[in-house]
């Protein structure tokens, strides 16, 4: 992925005591995008917006709200996560992806 023209927020996003960092980027189109790693563990997130989440590097498994059950997913599979909502992340091995905002 190339994004050109794009502009980064400098200030990082750390959520779960540093564990998951990322940067916000904005593309020359007005698209909202993190860039961001996450340590091996298991965290909660609530969404606002809709996201999808690519998965660059590693493997995690992700449980969305009201599901009884774990969906796994690797590098080059992409999470859809609904706006409103929450969900858990398993990472088992550090996770490097982005996130796209609708």
């Amino acid at each position: 992925m190339e994004y050109k023209n794009a502009t980064i927020k400098h200030k990082a996003n750390v959520y779960h005591g540093g564990k998951v960092t990322s940067r916000t980027v904005t593309t020359a189109t007005g698209e909202m995008k993190t860039l961001g790693v996450m340590l091996p563990g298991v965290y909660h997130f609530n969404t606002q917006a809709p996201e999808v989440i690519d998965v660059l590097q590693g493997r995690c498994r992700v449980k969305l709200a009201n599901s009884q059950s774990w969906d796994e997913y690797e590098p080059g599979d992409s999470i859809t996560i609904p706006g409103n909502s929450h969900f858990e992340i398993d990472i088992s091995e550090l996770l490097d992806y982005v996130c796209h905002f609708n």
